[in-house]
């Protein structure tokens, strides 16, 4: 169930309410009796899915999987994999 923050038009009391979605809003302030309103709170959130940090082996604009040093290695930067076989090309 969700909490919901309140707050009393006349003394300013603030206070919070767990309630059902389908239970109507408080009205009366519980300290003075004057009408209350509810406030708009931030809600927490969870973000779930793939790509958001480097350990979640997110996929590659062509289809393979990317190591943990080609994700950290700066764009434009050769991997090591890649100066290896470039290296290896011209010696004989």
């Amino acid at each position: 169930m969700p909490i919901y923050e309140y707050e009393c038009q006349v003394c300013g009391h603030h206070f919070e309410r767990m309630q059902r979605f389908s239970d109507d809003p408080i009205q009366v302030c519980p300290d003075c009796a004057g009408p209350v309103r509810r406030l708009i709170s931030p809600a927490g959130i969870i973000f779930k899915g793939s790509g958001w940090y480097i350990t979640d082996n997110r996929q590659l604009s062509n289809g393979g999987k990317a190591t943990t040093k080609q994700l950290a290695a700066p764009k434009g930067a050769k991997t090591e994999s890649a100066s290896s076989a470039s290296d290896g090309a011209g010696e004989d």
